[in-house]
């Protein structure tokens, strides 16, 4: 396993340092199953990005015109993302949200001291929405911010029988310095488009929630083990690193 560590200033340099050490770096391999099955496409073995100041403005990929190619996230894209995030709306055909993970988890919590079991004579079982985010803006607002308990799970067991399960599988959160950091990792990824869309989201959570509760923004450090870029986006890739190879070599 060859692991690589990547220091960003903002959000473009992480996506543009990405785009040009996996050409380097990558792993080509052909996909056997999950999405674009039988297709190539270069894949760091794992990989650890940290921004140190994700909120710079512009969040997206920085495409010089004269390059001739289009920048992979549209402007106001992020903005019109988030609710995707920070809401639970979920449309008929979807089976998941990251939305309905972090704002709308239904599950089961216990009441009045209940067991997981359910056990009567300790209390109840009963089933309710969670809203994790604004859970996790009173724990720091009530509880203090010396806590390794504010994290935010976005996937379930369940997931492992989804033909497409969630990519996100987690936001663990960490307010030191004054600041609130966001710890995120996917479990595949696609560099070229969906890394800036989604952290450039994510980034914009991470200004609500330090708002709310009351401290600076902070660093951002992103990790996979599934960071790749697809075949056809390799020529794409060569172009802005404003490289020659092959991408494959």
């Amino acid at each position: 396993m060859k692991l690589v560590s990547i220091e960003a200033r903002d959000l473009p340099d992480a996506w543009f340092q990405c785009v040009y050490e996996i050409i380097d770096q990558g792993h080509e391999y052909v996909i056997d199953h999950g999405s674009y099955a039988g297709q190539k496409r270069l894949e760091f073995d794992y990989v650890t990005v940290r921004i140190r100041y994700p909120g710079v403005r512009p969040l997206i990929p920085d495409i010089p015109a004269s390059l001739g190619i289009p920048n992979p996230v549209a402007d106001g894209y992020v903005e019109e993302y988030l609710p995707y995030l920070m809401t639970p709306d979920k449309q008929p055909n979807e089976d998941y949200t990251y939305g309905e993970r972090l704002a709308g988890w239904s599950c089961h919590v216990s009441v009045d001291g209940a067991t997981s079991g359910g056990d009567p004579q300790d209390g109840k079982i009963e089933n309710r929405e969670v809203n994790q985010i604004e859970e996790i803006i009173d724990l720091y607002k009530t509880k203090g911010y010396g806590t390794n308990q504010a994290a935010m799970s976005i996937s379930a067991p369940s997931d492992i029988l989804l033909g497409d399960p969630p990519c996100l599988r987690h936001i663990d959160t960490r307010i030191r310095y004054g600041k609130l950091h966001f710890m995120v990792y996917f479990r595949s990824w696609d560099l070229w488009s969906g890394f800036p869309a989604n952290l450039g989201g994510i980034q914009l959570l991470k200004e609500y929630m330090a708002a709310e509760i009351g401290v600076e923004d902070g660093e951002i450090i992103a990790a996979s083990k599934g960071l790749h870029l697809y075949d056809y986006v390799w020529e794409l890739a060569q172009l802005r690193t404003m490289r020659t190879q092959d991408a494959s070599e």
